[in-house]
């Protein structure tokens, strides 16, 4: 079946479009949230499919720069996708993911990447598992590290336009040290990092900003919410770690200790944590947290060329890569998504040294 896929052409289109995925988690229309996440994600970006005058499904792309090893790339990030639920099993996704993807190729970024609400939907777009994370959970009585650290610095909590301005130079250093990491823009920390809706707080309380500085400087951040309960006259509340941040190990573990510490909770909850986090190697009784691991960023090749010789290597040598893509056929190193027929190999040299 055909489906007229292409670009939103205003924000009504849009807000429309982001119904489409909103509808699965309760939203409602909402233009003031649909003109907020258009300072993130441009309209154009935002592909919408229609059937005789309705929307039926959108998928749009994020623009941003994402850590690899050596440096940073440019990248379509792919968020929002949803199917209307009167049209499944139609082929409006892989339409809309066609018009996606060539449109991000043709726009020169290398790479797409996202965060899979269900692990077993993109892989047929020719997506990839690039990174892992999870979920943990500390009970209050375990926090204890390996040995105990004298604090270096000094740890206060500091108001959002503070936050504002000292939080994201350490973020971009962290991004610096380790791939996987989206550079944010200022609407991002403003309105997405930042923010803090009372509806958005899953019955916690606010978001609270702590600073960690070493002789004056700022060396590591958290971002975090109280959710207090009592059972039987005892605290069973937890602190929600939303973000703790340092490129450098030391800091990061000050950070977390201020965190393990705080009094009245039961327990200390994060996500998104990858399975290398630090705070596993320095808990003296790392197997008291729970941590449940799964899928974390998913990365797909738009320019195979430029993907490879755009990253460092460990090594200088030369690496031969043979390439077969069932969705974008003719992918090469130059570009070129469906040039070619669906048997088409290419083979691509990448040499990069340090």
């Amino acid at each position: 079946m055909s489906f007229d896929v292409r670009p939103c052409a205003d924000l009504s289109e849009f807000e429309r479009a982001l119904l489409t995925i909103g509808q699965y988690f309760g939203q409602e229309p909402d233009p003031d949230g649909a003109e907020r996440f258009a300072r993130m994600l441009p309209i154009e970006r935002m592909h919408v499919a229609w059937e005789d005058g309705e929307i039926v499904g959108g998928a749009g792309a994020l623009p941003f720069e994402l850590s690899v090893p050596g440096g940073l790339m440019r990248c379509a990030g792919t968020t929002v996708v949803g199917v209307a639920p009167t049209h499944r099993r139609r082929g409006v996704l892989r339409a809309m993911m066609r018009a996606h993807l060539d449109d991000a190729h043709e726009r020169g970024e290398p790479i797409a990447a996202l965060w899979a609400s269900e692990e077993t939907i993109y892989g047929r777009f020719g997506y990839g598992a690039a990174a892992y994370q999870g979920d943990v959970r500390i009970p209050r009585e375990y926090v204890d590290f390996t040995e105990q650290r004298e604090r270096t610095g000094t740890i206060r909590i500091v108001e959002r336009d503070e936050a504002l301005e000292q939080f994201p130079p350490l973020w971009e250093a962290l991004a610096r040290e380790r791939p996987g990491i989206l550079i944010r823009s200022r609407d991002w920390w403003e309105l997405r990092t930042f923010r803090d809706a009372p509806e958005r707080r899953g019955g916690a309380g606010p978001k609270r900003f702590a600073l960690f500085e070493r002789d004056g400087e700022p060396a590591a951040y958290a971002i975090y919410r109280h959710k207090m309960d009592w059972e039987e006259g005892v605290s069973s509340g937890e602190v929600s770690v939303v973000e703790a941040i340092s490129a450098e190990p030391a800091a990061l573990a000050e950070i977390w200790r201020y965190l393990l510490d705080i009094d009245w909770i039961a327990s200390i909850a994060s996500f998104r944590l990858p399975p290398d986090h630090p705070l596993f190697f320095v808990l003296a009784q790392a197997r008291r947290m729970r941590y449940r691991m799964g899928d974390g960023l998913w990365v797909r090749l738009l320019d195979v060329g430029a993907a490879l010789s755009g990253r460092s290597y460990p090594e200088d040598g030369e690496v031969v890569f043979d390439v077969r893509d069932a969705f974008c056929r003719g992918t090469k190193a130059g570009g070129g998504l469906r040039a070619a027929p669906p048997s088409a190999r290419t083979q691509t040299q990448i040499s990069r040294s340090m």
